[in-house]
């Protein structure tokens, strides 16, 4: 039978995991500062977070776009922000989100605010898993809690795969242009969401500030000309300007210099 306590090993955050919840120790600190050229972004969802902790009527939320551009961090670093508010953040896996009554029975009643953590969402048209999401979402014939939401985030901004042949769907009705059933689908999923933040790719001066933020953090001081061209082209290199790339250059970089004395 599936566990139904909560943890006695208090943490800010856990896991589903075998059917039961894990306390995860310790818990990455992300500070809201240090995420750049996400500003509309965090705006939105500290707000909407903000709402939900102080008990009033809040929206599950959708983060969607390129890779690497801080929609995981940003979930995050709302959790850091509002950690000592009560804010408890819940990681569900996605091959795990059939059992999302199960995770939430344990929350039920309980005074903390609990935010169910999907990260990069994507699941076939007929996973079983849609049902259950649907219902956390939407509510099903039980009344769900009111000290959950769910933050999902996904490359899809339909959360499910698109193919060629559903353009063919589409049809006019009159001078209006209407999806076919399978888009409808998956338009209408992405609908039970409240909140839809988008999350664009860099800029190459949004990825270059990023770069100087993480050699900073990384104690290392060089930036000039060489640096700039060395983290571009590390950048083209990977086919991508994001956070996780800036990030991983500037390792790469503060690694080969010398050590100060």
């Amino acid at each position: 039978m599936t566990s139904q306590m909560f943890p006695a090993d208090a943490s800010t955050a856990y896991r589903w995991r075998t059917g039961a919840l894990q306390a995860i120790h310790p818990v990455q600190a992300v500070a809201l500062d240090d995420l750049l050229g996400i500003d509309r972004q965090k705006a939105e969802l500290v707000r909407n977070t903000a709402q939900f902790v102080a008990h009033r009527p809040a929206n599950h939320a959708l983060l969607t776009g390129s890779r690497g551009t801080g929609k995981s961090s940003l979930v995050k670093a709302v959790l850091t922000r509002f950690a000592a508010d009560g804010l408890r953040l819940i990681e569900v896996p996605v091959h795990e989100l059939f059992a999302l009554p199960d995770v939430v029975a344990p929350l039920r009643g309980r005074t903390e605010r609990f935010i169910l953590y999907v990260d990069d969402f994507s699941v076939a048209a007929d996973d079983p898993a849609l049902a259950s999401l649907k219902a956390a979402l939407d509510g099903g014939v039980e009344e769900p809690p009111d000290n959950v939401l769910i933050y999902a985030t996904s490359n899809r901004r339909h959360l499910l795969p698109e193919f060629q042949n559903e353009n063919e769907q589409y049809t006019w009705h009159g001078d209006e242009l209407h999806p076919g059933e399978s888009v409808e689908e998956k338009i209408s999923l992405s609908e039970r969401f409240g909140l839809w933040l988008s999350f664009p790719p860099f800029t190459q001066d949004q990825y270059l500030n990023v770069v100087q933020l993480h050699l900073r953090r990384l104690n290392c001081a060089r930036w000039d000309d060489e640096t700039r061209v060395l983290a571009c082209r590390w950048a083209l290199q990977r086919g991508s300007r994001s956070g996780r790339v800036a990030n991983q250059f500037a390792r790469d970089f503060a690694g080969q210099q010398p050590h100060s004395t």
